[in-house]
């Protein structure tokens, strides 16, 4: 039974993206299979996965508008993991779903024919609540929040949460919370070890033991459009995000 995960925040800057892709990378390492959704009209995690977005035939917008099959728009990466991939033509997708049946449950629809094909599929949320971040988290199991350790991350998150809890009530009675994920992390830091405390207190397991740390290897990857496995596999980075890779396994064994 494969799991679909929205790795989301409407925070932007805090590593999303850059989870996204290379967890997908981590777990294709581990032998799985894994469909990676961009859902962002920025296409970073297209680009990131090394599919260039100036290029596309089609992609995520068609087939959120129901112009194209997945099979037309999913894309094999050399990195081994699948991608619905995205540019800035998705960003028209805001607009025109609007008239759309159904539009909040289009993602969710159009992964029922390919789920059975995979153990993971990762979705990468644009930073924004809007009408793409609600399709992803309509078509989810859980969620992954990537977050810094800072005072402003704690007030995002309490937003995030309401999201979630409406999208539950409304959507999606089964998503949760799989685990937060602290990014750009500097343990020298001492807001940095008290966001840890107050995270820790409130939700306990849910905080992934594993944390990723800042990396100069890690911000430079993306631009190569390869995952940090393929640029720098002995960086600090690449350890952290097979440990990730390796622990959100063990917690749906």
């Amino acid at each position: 039974m494969s799991r679909v995960i929205a790795i989301t925040n409407q925070k932007g800057g805090v590593g999303k993206t850059t989870t996204t892709v290379n967890l997908s990378a981590g777990l294709v390492l581990k032998g799985k299979r894994v469909l990676l959704i961009d859902l962002d009209p920025q296409g970073n995690a297209t680009m990131g996965s090394g599919v260039d977005k100036q290029e596309l035939g089609r992609s995520v917008y068609h087939l959120l508008l129901g112009h194209a099959e997945l099979a037309d728009v999913r894309i094999n990466t050399e990195h081994g993991f699948d991608i619905l991939p995205a540019n800035r033509e998705l960003g028209g997708a805001e607009v025109e779903l609007i008239e759309v049946d159904r539009r909040e449950l289009r993602l969710r629809e159009a992964l029922l024919a390919v789920q059975a094909e995979y153990d993971y599929i990762l979705i990468d949320c644009p930073p924004a609540l809007n009408m793409l971040t609600v399709n992803g988290l309509a078509a989810s199991d859980g969620v992954i929040i990537p977050m810094q350790c800072e005072y402003y991350a704690l007030e995002g998150l309490t937003d995030l949460i309401n999201t979630m809890r409406r999208v539950r009530q409304a959507l999606n009675p089964k998503i949760e919370i799989d685990g937060l994920l602290r990014t750009l992390y500097d343990p020298r830091s001492t807001l940095a070890q008290q966001v840890v405390a107050q995270l820790n207190q409130h939700f306990g397991y849910k905080v992934f033991e594993t944390v990723i740390p800042r990396n100069i290897r890690l911000a430079e990857a993306p631009s190569f459009g390869r995952p940090i496995f393929a640029y720098d596999k002995s960086s600090r980075g690449a350890q952290a995000y097979r440990a990730l890779a390796e622990e959100l396994i063990a917690r749906f064994k």
